[in-house]
């Protein structure tokens, strides 16, 4: 019987367990895909933990983890166009990507192309997607300075990346330990902690133009006043929080067309998943343990045998 792993109710690590079921059943406009590899999120600890995304209707227990899956299509469902049985995919499961099989959406699935892994197309539809929708939203112009908090984690590192591409100039906060990371992606890094702000100022004497926030809390705060004009910040940690300040929160689109967008800039080179762990589904608990410690570097992807 197919494995996947789950959470049997709201907790900590406790609540997690590796356990068997059966294969869902595709409905209309879904998929049912053999999973190959489940990107690893902090949303997927969250939504363990008790958080609800807006409008959604509580789970049923066990509910499977993961929020991003890519792999091979088996059968589709009802009312389904464009895609067939052995279609390469990737997208955002329904019933989580940390299992064998899991249920793809039309709507947030897309084909994923002959020069793309697996396990880097697993790593686009969360991290790499939020990044891209959020430069979008925020449009920095070429030569503009563009604050990134959080850039050495997978929303942050592709953000620095999009948008040094793009000709912004990038301030990278993150870590020490992530320092030689976040210049690699053509940014200037600057230490996280208390006084972020003087570190920041010091770097970029001539101001911020802009703010995409992964961070919130304190950080946020400190770092808002750098910007002349408040509404150029966004945040996918702390909605509220850029709200009050004068932002917004990071709008996702959630559509196939942005993902397979985003696909052809990892082909094109432009974008690299920087996937720097990946473990068998046998050791999701240790994948999630890796991304919710805060400390991880890049992305941490789940790759299921064939």
């Amino acid at each position: 019987m197919p494995k996947a792993y789950v959470f049997t109710r709201n907790g900590g690590p406790e609540v997690e367990a590796l356990v068997e079921q059966e294969a869902p059943v595709p409905g209309p406009g879904e998929l049912l895909v053999a999973v190959r590899a489940a990107g690893v999120n902090p949303v997927d600890w969250k939504l363990r933990r008790g958080y609800t995304r807006p409008g959604s209707e509580p789970q049923p227990f066990p509910t499977v983890l993961g929020s991003e899956a890519a792999g091979v299509v088996v059968a589709v469902g009802p009312d389904v166009e464009g895609f067939v049985p052995g279609d390469e995919v990737f997208g955002s499961p329904v019933t989580g990507g940390y299992a064998e099989y899991t249920l793809l959406p039309v709507a947030v699935t897309a084909h994923k192309p002959a020069g793309l892994s697996f396990t880097d197309a697993a790593a686009l539809p969360v991290a790499a997607a939020t990044a891209y929708e959020g430069l979008r939203q925020l449009a920095p112009a070429p030569g503009s300075t563009l604050l990134v908090t959080g850039a050495g984690g997978g929303v942050g590192n592709a953000a620095a990346q999009l948008a040094h591409h793009a000709g912004v100039k990038v301030v990278a906060v993150a870590g020490m330990a992530k320092k030689d990371f976040v210049e690699s992606l053509g940014a200037v890094h600057v230490e996280s902690g208390p006084s972020v702000a003087v570190r920041v100022r010091a770097v970029a004497p001539d101001g911020i133009d802009a703010v995409f926030d992964l961070v919130g809390g304190d950080t946020l705060r400190e770092v808002a006043p750098l910007l002349a004009d408040p509404a150029a910040l966004i945040s996918a940690a702390d909605k509220l929080l850029a709200v009050e300040l004068g932002g917004a929160a990071v709008v996702r689109a959630r559509t196939s067309a942005v993902l397979g967008e985003v696909a052809g800039l990892v082909v094109a080179g432009a974008l690299r998943t920087h996937v720097t762990r990946t473990y068998p589904l046998s050791a999701a608990g240790e994948a999630l343990r890796a991304v919710e410690s805060g400390h991880g570097r890049g992305k941490t992807v789940i790759e299921v045998t064939a």
